[in-house]
Protein backbone atom coordinates (compact mmCIF):
# COMPACT_ATOMS: atom_id res chain seq x y z
CA UNK A 1 0.00 0.00 0.00
CA UNK A 2 1.18 3.41 -1.02
CA UNK A 3 1.64 5.71 2.29
CA UNK A 4 -0.03 8.70 0.31
CA UNK A 5 -0.24 10.12 -3.84
CA UNK A 6 3.34 11.84 -4.12
CA UNK A 7 4.67 8.01 -2.99
CA UNK A 8 2.81 6.34 -5.83
CA UNK A 9 3.62 8.85 -8.41
CA UNK A 10 7.51 9.08 -7.52
CA UNK A 11 7.29 4.94 -7.87
CA UNK A 12 5.72 5.30 -11.30
CA UNK A 13 8.01 7.24 -12.42
CA UNK A 14 10.89 5.70 -10.94
CA UNK A 15 9.93 2.82 -12.92
CA UNK A 16 9.71 4.55 -16.13
CA UNK A 17 13.03 6.14 -15.74
CA UNK A 18 14.63 2.78 -15.21
CA UNK A 19 12.50 1.22 -18.14
CA UNK A 20 13.84 4.61 -20.04
CA UNK A 21 17.00 3.94 -19.27
CA UNK A 22 16.54 0.23 -20.51
CA UNK A 23 15.21 1.70 -24.12
CA UNK A 24 18.71 3.43 -24.47
CA UNK A 25 20.59 0.86 -24.48
CA UNK A 26 20.96 -1.49 -27.65
CA UNK A 27 20.96 -5.26 -26.93
CA UNK A 28 24.85 -6.22 -26.27
CA UNK A 29 26.83 -8.05 -28.77
CA UNK A 30 27.23 -11.86 -29.24
CA UNK A 31 30.72 -12.45 -30.74
CA UNK A 32 31.68 -15.22 -32.62
CA UNK A 33 35.43 -16.67 -31.50
CA UNK A 34 36.55 -18.55 -34.52
CA UNK A 35 38.59 -22.01 -33.79
CA UNK A 36 40.74 -22.28 -37.01
CA UNK A 37 41.42 -26.30 -36.87
CA UNK A 38 37.57 -26.99 -35.56
CA UNK A 39 35.05 -25.29 -38.31
CA UNK A 40 32.12 -27.72 -37.53
CA UNK A 41 32.44 -26.44 -34.00
CA UNK A 42 30.87 -22.31 -33.41
CA UNK A 43 31.87 -20.73 -30.14
CA UNK A 44 29.92 -17.61 -29.27
CA UNK A 45 30.29 -14.96 -26.53
CA UNK A 46 27.76 -12.89 -25.34
CA UNK A 47 29.55 -9.84 -24.35
CA UNK A 48 27.96 -8.59 -21.17
CA UNK A 49 30.41 -6.06 -20.52
CA UNK A 50 28.72 -3.32 -23.09
CA UNK A 51 25.89 -2.32 -20.75
CA UNK A 52 26.01 1.06 -19.23
CA UNK A 53 27.86 0.00 -15.70
CA UNK A 54 29.90 -2.92 -17.65
CA UNK A 55 29.05 -6.10 -16.78
CA UNK A 56 26.33 -8.74 -16.79
CA UNK A 57 25.11 -7.71 -13.04
CA UNK A 58 23.36 -4.62 -14.92
CA UNK A 59 20.87 -6.85 -15.90
CA UNK A 60 20.07 -7.87 -12.84
CA UNK A 61 20.76 -4.80 -10.79
CA UNK A 62 17.36 -3.54 -12.74
CA UNK A 63 15.87 -6.02 -12.03
CA UNK A 64 16.08 -5.97 -8.87
CA UNK A 65 15.25 -2.47 -8.62
CA UNK A 66 12.05 -3.26 -10.69
CA UNK A 67 11.09 -6.30 -8.50
CA UNK A 68 11.82 -3.70 -5.13
CA UNK A 69 9.73 -0.70 -6.42
CA UNK A 70 6.82 -3.10 -7.71
CA UNK A 71 6.84 -4.88 -4.18
CA UNK A 72 6.49 -2.14 -2.28
CA UNK A 73 10.16 -2.02 -0.70
CA UNK A 74 11.84 0.80 -2.39
CA UNK A 75 10.05 4.27 -2.04
CA UNK A 76 11.28 7.85 -1.74
CA UNK A 77 14.24 8.40 0.44
CA UNK A 78 15.00 4.56 0.79
CA UNK A 79 18.50 3.61 1.42
CA UNK A 80 19.51 0.67 -0.60
CA UNK A 81 22.12 -1.98 0.85
CA UNK A 82 23.63 -4.14 -0.75
CA UNK A 83 25.84 -7.53 -0.27
CA UNK A 84 28.19 -8.22 -3.11
CA UNK A 85 31.91 -8.72 -4.03
CA UNK A 86 31.57 -5.75 -6.67
CA UNK A 87 29.78 -5.59 -9.86
CA UNK A 88 26.68 -6.00 -8.78
CA UNK A 89 27.44 -3.07 -6.38
CA UNK A 90 28.84 -0.95 -9.69
CA UNK A 91 25.48 -1.53 -11.36
CA UNK A 92 23.11 -0.73 -7.99
CA UNK A 93 24.94 2.12 -7.18
CA UNK A 94 23.90 3.31 -10.76
CA UNK A 95 20.47 2.78 -10.40
CA UNK A 96 20.43 4.20 -7.02
CA UNK A 97 22.12 7.09 -8.43
CA UNK A 98 19.32 7.41 -11.16
CA UNK A 99 16.49 7.47 -8.64
CA UNK A 100 18.50 9.49 -6.07
CA UNK A 101 18.50 7.19 -3.15
CA UNK A 102 21.53 6.36 -0.95
CA UNK A 103 23.07 3.10 -1.49
CA UNK A 104 25.98 1.27 0.55
CA UNK A 105 27.73 -1.52 -0.76
CA UNK A 106 28.69 -4.10 1.82
CA UNK A 107 31.84 -5.92 0.36
CA UNK A 108 35.06 -8.15 0.98
CA UNK A 109 38.27 -5.45 1.98
CA UNK A 110 39.99 -7.79 -0.93
CA UNK A 111 37.10 -6.38 -3.97
CA UNK A 112 39.38 -4.72 -6.26
CA UNK A 113 40.46 -0.99 -5.98
CA UNK A 114 38.45 -0.19 -9.79
CA UNK A 115 35.10 -1.57 -8.58
CA UNK A 116 35.51 0.33 -5.70
CA UNK A 117 36.29 3.94 -7.45
CA UNK A 118 32.86 2.67 -9.95
CA UNK A 119 31.06 2.25 -7.30
CA UNK A 120 31.51 5.63 -5.41
CA UNK A 121 31.79 7.08 -9.03
CA UNK A 122 28.38 7.03 -8.86
CA UNK A 123 27.53 8.11 -5.75
CA UNK A 124 27.62 4.90 -3.66
CA UNK A 125 29.31 4.24 -0.21
CA UNK A 126 31.45 1.22 0.35
CA UNK A 127 31.02 -0.68 3.86
CA UNK A 128 34.19 -3.28 3.96
CA UNK A 129 34.08 -7.01 6.07
CA UNK A 130 37.26 -8.93 6.29
CA UNK A 131 35.28 -11.83 5.84
CA UNK A 132 32.99 -12.58 2.61
CA UNK A 133 30.65 -14.64 4.83
CA UNK A 134 30.01 -11.47 6.81
CA UNK A 135 28.44 -9.58 4.27
CA UNK A 136 25.31 -10.96 4.63
CA UNK A 137 24.43 -9.98 8.68
CA UNK A 138 26.53 -7.12 7.84
CA UNK A 139 24.30 -6.03 5.18
CA UNK A 140 20.81 -6.67 7.41
CA UNK A 141 22.44 -4.64 10.27
CA UNK A 142 23.19 -1.71 8.37
CA UNK A 143 19.21 -1.97 6.43
CA UNK A 144 17.92 -2.47 9.70
CA UNK A 145 19.86 0.56 11.34
CA UNK A 146 19.40 2.78 8.23
CA UNK A 147 15.70 1.37 7.88
CA UNK A 148 16.41 0.80 4.54
CA UNK A 149 16.13 -2.36 2.07
CA UNK A 150 18.82 -4.35 1.71
CA UNK A 151 18.09 -6.63 -2.19
CA UNK A 152 19.75 -9.44 -1.22
CA UNK A 153 20.46 -10.56 -4.19
CA UNK A 154 21.53 -13.86 -3.27
CA UNK A 155 18.16 -14.37 -2.30
CA UNK A 156 16.22 -12.77 -5.37
CA UNK A 157 18.13 -13.26 -8.12
CA UNK A 158 15.89 -16.00 -9.41
CA UNK A 159 13.14 -14.65 -8.81
CA UNK A 160 13.23 -10.78 -9.74
CA UNK A 161 14.14 -11.68 -13.52
CA UNK A 162 11.35 -12.67 -15.81
CA UNK A 163 12.78 -15.93 -17.13
CA UNK A 164 10.19 -16.27 -19.95
CA UNK A 165 11.43 -13.54 -22.12
CA UNK A 166 11.30 -9.59 -21.84
CA UNK A 167 14.53 -9.49 -23.12
CA UNK A 168 16.65 -11.79 -20.58
CA UNK A 169 20.14 -12.58 -21.56
CA UNK A 170 18.71 -16.27 -22.76
CA UNK A 171 16.06 -14.98 -24.88
CA UNK A 172 18.73 -12.42 -26.40
CA UNK A 173 21.02 -15.45 -26.94
CA UNK A 174 18.65 -17.58 -28.88
CA UNK A 175 16.95 -14.34 -30.82
CA UNK A 176 20.69 -13.82 -32.14
CA UNK A 177 21.64 -17.43 -32.86
CA UNK A 178 18.40 -17.62 -34.96
CA UNK A 179 20.25 -17.38 -38.41
CA UNK A 180 23.82 -18.77 -37.01
CA UNK A 181 24.58 -22.28 -39.34
CA UNK A 182 23.43 -24.03 -35.74
CA UNK A 183 20.80 -21.60 -34.35
CA UNK A 184 20.14 -23.74 -31.24
CA UNK A 185 23.05 -24.24 -28.92
CA UNK A 186 24.35 -27.84 -28.30
CA UNK A 187 25.92 -26.26 -24.57
CA UNK A 188 25.65 -22.94 -22.60
CA UNK A 189 28.54 -22.24 -19.99
CA UNK A 190 27.94 -20.11 -17.47
CA UNK A 191 29.29 -19.38 -14.06
CA UNK A 192 27.43 -18.75 -11.02
CA UNK A 193 27.54 -16.18 -8.30
CA UNK A 194 24.02 -15.51 -7.11
CA UNK A 195 22.72 -18.13 -9.26
CA UNK A 196 20.11 -15.90 -11.36
CA UNK A 197 21.98 -15.62 -14.37
CA UNK A 198 22.21 -20.23 -14.53
CA UNK A 199 18.41 -19.98 -13.59
CA UNK A 200 16.92 -17.89 -16.11
CA UNK A 201 19.15 -19.73 -18.84
CA UNK A 202 18.23 -23.14 -17.77
CA UNK A 203 14.44 -22.15 -17.07
CA UNK A 204 14.09 -20.37 -20.29
CA UNK A 205 15.56 -23.63 -22.29
CA UNK A 206 12.59 -25.95 -20.40
CA UNK A 207 10.06 -23.42 -21.51
CA UNK A 208 10.78 -23.23 -24.50
CA UNK A 209 11.67 -26.58 -25.18
CA UNK A 210 15.14 -26.67 -26.54
CA UNK A 211 17.79 -29.18 -26.97
CA UNK A 212 20.23 -27.27 -25.12
CA UNK A 213 22.08 -28.20 -22.38
CA UNK A 214 23.33 -26.13 -19.84
CA UNK A 215 27.05 -26.34 -18.22
CA UNK A 216 28.64 -24.62 -15.02
CA UNK A 217 31.97 -23.06 -15.22
CA UNK A 218 32.89 -23.22 -11.12
CA UNK A 219 36.13 -21.54 -9.48
CA UNK A 220 37.78 -24.70 -7.39
CA UNK A 221 37.14 -23.19 -4.12
CA UNK A 222 33.16 -22.93 -4.67
CA UNK A 223 30.58 -25.06 -3.35
CA UNK A 224 28.27 -25.09 -6.20
CA UNK A 225 30.03 -28.04 -7.89
CA UNK A 226 30.72 -29.93 -4.57
CA UNK A 227 26.83 -29.22 -4.15
CA UNK A 228 26.04 -31.12 -7.47
CA UNK A 229 28.35 -33.75 -6.64
CA UNK A 230 26.76 -34.07 -3.52
CA UNK A 231 23.50 -32.39 -2.40
CA UNK A 232 24.61 -32.83 0.99
CA UNK A 233 27.51 -30.03 0.68
CA UNK A 234 25.77 -27.16 1.47
CA UNK A 235 28.59 -24.77 2.30
CA UNK A 236 32.47 -24.67 2.08
CA UNK A 237 35.57 -23.35 3.71
CA UNK A 238 39.54 -22.24 2.60
CA UNK A 239 41.18 -19.96 0.61
CA UNK A 240 38.44 -17.60 -1.12
CA UNK A 241 38.92 -17.77 -5.55
CA UNK A 242 41.03 -14.87 -6.55
CA UNK A 243 38.09 -14.27 -9.85
CA UNK A 244 35.29 -11.97 -8.38
CA UNK A 245 31.85 -12.43 -9.33
CA UNK A 246 31.41 -16.20 -9.54
CA UNK A 247 31.52 -18.53 -6.73
CA UNK A 248 30.27 -19.02 -3.79
CA UNK A 249 31.12 -20.50 -0.21
CA UNK A 250 27.72 -21.21 0.60
CA UNK A 251 25.07 -22.98 -1.69
CA UNK A 252 22.62 -19.15 -2.15
CA UNK A 253 18.98 -19.66 -2.43
CA UNK A 254 18.61 -18.23 -6.16
CA UNK A 255 21.22 -21.25 -7.31
CA UNK A 256 18.89 -23.76 -9.29
CA UNK A 257 21.14 -27.13 -9.32
CA UNK A 258 18.48 -29.30 -10.79
CA UNK A 259 18.48 -27.40 -14.14
CA UNK A 260 22.25 -27.66 -14.35
CA UNK A 261 23.03 -30.71 -16.90
CA UNK A 262 27.65 -30.87 -16.25
CA UNK A 263 29.81 -28.80 -14.69
CA UNK A 264 33.61 -28.16 -13.95
CA UNK A 265 36.01 -27.18 -11.55
CA UNK A 266 37.65 -24.49 -12.68
CA UNK A 267 41.55 -23.73 -10.96
CA UNK A 268 42.15 -20.00 -10.38
CA UNK A 269 45.36 -20.24 -12.52
CA UNK A 270 43.65 -21.59 -15.27
CA UNK A 271 40.72 -19.18 -15.29
CA UNK A 272 43.75 -16.21 -15.16
CA UNK A 273 45.29 -18.31 -17.91
CA UNK A 274 42.44 -18.33 -20.28
CA UNK A 275 41.41 -14.88 -19.75
CA UNK A 276 44.83 -13.56 -20.94
CA UNK A 277 44.95 -15.84 -23.74
CA UNK A 278 41.20 -15.10 -24.94
CA UNK A 279 41.92 -11.61 -24.59
CA UNK A 280 44.74 -11.69 -27.20
CA UNK A 281 42.56 -13.91 -29.06
CA UNK A 282 39.67 -11.30 -29.49
CA UNK A 283 41.33 -8.14 -29.29
CA UNK A 284 39.39 -7.07 -25.93
CA UNK A 285 40.33 -6.68 -22.30
CA UNK A 286 37.98 -9.74 -19.96
CA UNK A 287 37.52 -10.17 -16.67
CA UNK A 288 38.32 -13.31 -14.90
CA UNK A 289 35.14 -15.08 -15.11
CA UNK A 290 35.57 -15.29 -18.36
CA UNK A 291 38.32 -17.05 -18.27
CA UNK A 292 36.39 -19.38 -15.95
CA UNK A 293 34.09 -19.74 -18.62
CA UNK A 294 35.99 -19.80 -21.65
CA UNK A 295 37.71 -22.88 -19.87
CA UNK A 296 34.94 -24.83 -18.97
CA UNK A 297 33.48 -24.21 -22.78
CA UNK A 298 37.02 -25.61 -23.86
CA UNK A 299 36.28 -28.82 -22.04
CA UNK A 300 33.15 -28.98 -23.70
CA UNK A 301 34.37 -28.28 -27.21
CA UNK A 302 37.31 -30.87 -27.00
CA UNK A 303 34.60 -33.26 -25.96
CA UNK A 304 32.42 -32.95 -28.66
CA UNK A 305 35.61 -32.82 -31.40
CA UNK A 306 36.38 -35.70 -29.98
CA UNK A 307 33.19 -37.41 -30.59
CA UNK A 308 33.07 -35.88 -34.14
CA UNK A 309 30.24 -33.63 -33.37
CA UNK A 310 29.28 -30.45 -34.75
CA UNK A 311 26.98 -27.61 -32.81
CA UNK A 312 27.36 -24.60 -31.30
CA UNK A 313 28.48 -23.43 -27.61
CA UNK A 314 27.35 -20.27 -26.24
CA UNK A 315 29.18 -18.33 -22.86
CA UNK A 316 29.32 -15.05 -21.62
CA UNK A 317 32.37 -12.60 -21.42
CA UNK A 318 31.09 -11.14 -17.95
CA UNK A 319 33.00 -7.86 -17.87
CA UNK A 320 36.07 -5.73 -18.99
CA UNK A 321 39.83 -6.79 -17.93
CA UNK A 322 40.02 -3.02 -16.86
CA UNK A 323 38.22 -3.64 -13.63
CA UNK A 324 41.38 -5.98 -12.69
CA UNK A 325 43.77 -4.43 -13.83
CA UNK A 326 45.70 -3.95 -10.64
CA UNK A 327 44.72 -7.32 -9.58
CA UNK A 328 44.69 -10.79 -11.48
CA UNK A 329 45.84 -8.88 -15.01
CA UNK A 330 48.61 -7.22 -13.13
CA UNK A 331 51.91 -9.31 -13.73
CA UNK A 332 53.78 -8.24 -10.34
CA UNK A 333 50.53 -8.64 -8.57
CA UNK A 334 50.40 -12.15 -9.55
CA UNK A 335 54.44 -12.53 -9.20
CA UNK A 336 53.55 -11.53 -5.40
CA UNK A 337 51.47 -14.63 -4.96
CA UNK A 338 53.53 -17.22 -6.57
CA UNK A 339 51.38 -17.17 -9.37
CA UNK A 340 52.63 -18.44 -12.98
CA UNK A 341 49.88 -18.81 -15.85
CA UNK A 342 52.23 -18.92 -18.50
CA UNK A 343 51.39 -22.63 -19.19
CA UNK A 344 47.43 -22.05 -18.80
CA UNK A 345 47.99 -19.24 -21.13
CA UNK A 346 49.84 -21.95 -24.14
CA UNK A 347 47.50 -24.13 -23.49
CA UNK A 348 44.85 -22.33 -24.28
CA UNK A 349 46.13 -20.67 -27.04
CA UNK A 350 46.44 -23.89 -28.98
CA UNK A 351 43.15 -24.49 -28.05
CA UNK A 352 42.03 -21.49 -30.08
CA UNK A 353 43.75 -22.94 -32.89
CA UNK A 354 42.75 -26.14 -32.55
CA UNK A 355 39.78 -26.95 -30.86
CA UNK A 356 41.74 -29.75 -28.73
CA UNK A 357 43.23 -29.38 -25.59
CA UNK A 358 46.36 -31.16 -24.42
Amino acid sequence: MFKNEADRIWVEEAIREIEADFNRSADTHLLRVPIAACPQIALYLKDESTHPTGSLKHRLARSLFLYGLCNGWIGPGTVIVEASSGSTAVSEAYFAQMLHLRFIAVMPRSTSAEKVAQIEFYGGQCHFVENASDMYAESVRLAAKHRGHYMDQFTFAERATDWRGNNNIAESIFSQMADERHPVPSWIVVGAGTGGTSATIGRYIRYRRMQTRLCLADPESSVFHRHLADSCVVSGSGERSLIEGIGRPRCEPSFLPELIDACYSVPDVASIGSTRALSRHIGRSCGGSTGTNLYAAARVIAGMKARNESGSVVTLLCDSGDRYRSTILDDAWLRQRGIDVSEVEDQMKRFLESGELH
